[in-house]
Order: C-alpha cells, then structure tokens, then sequence
C-alpha cells in the first residue's frame, strides 16, 4: 500500500489537492492511504516551502501546486525511483516529476 501525504495549512489548493489525489485513487483503484498533514513543523522537515506538496512513500513528489488527474495518476503509480529519478527522461519530454 502506497502512504500519501498532502503537505499544507488547509488552504484551498491544499484541500484541491486532497480531494484530487482522493479521487485518483478511487478511479484507478490504487491502494494507497491518504494524511492530510497541517502540522508546520512536520511540513518543514520535507523540506517544503511552498504547499501544497504531494508526499508519496516518504518521497516529495510535487510542491507548489496542484498536479492534473493524469500527473497525480502517473506519480502514484511510478515506481519508486527517487523524485525526478529516471521519469525525467521519458521520450515524451514529460517529466513526470513536478518539483
């Protein structure tokens, strides 16, 4: 089971994104659980500034905005590599990896 987190302090995009990660994972049917984290001195040891952040497996994924359906879709179901790891170099020149 994959842990997700959304990293923010409840602002609207933050919400946004909890809402939109949710719905991902039920459309696509991943097993994955969701947390919501408000807490600021949680959220700064991911290192993250700006929020909202999207936390899959420990690993910093997105921050600083909201990612479409089909980047949300496309970050939960990568394979763990490191952020920016080889999705960088798909031929499509999308990077898969928005932080």
């Amino acid at each position: 089971m994959k842990k997700v987190k959304i990293l923010g302090s409840g602002c609207a995009s933050c919400n946004q994104l909890v809402e939109a990660v949710k719905a991902v994972i039920a459309a696509e049917g991943i097993n994955a659980s969701v947390e919501k984290v408000e807490d600021i001195q949680q959220i700064m040891a991911y290192n993250v500034i700006s929020t909202p952040a999207l936390v899959v497996d420990e690993q910093v994924l997105c921050k600083g905005r909201v990612p479409s359906h089909d980047e949300i879709k496309e970050l939960l179901t990568a394979k763990p590599q490191g952020c920016c790891g080889s999705h960088g170099s798909k031929s499509n020149g999308g990077s898969g990896c928005c932080c």
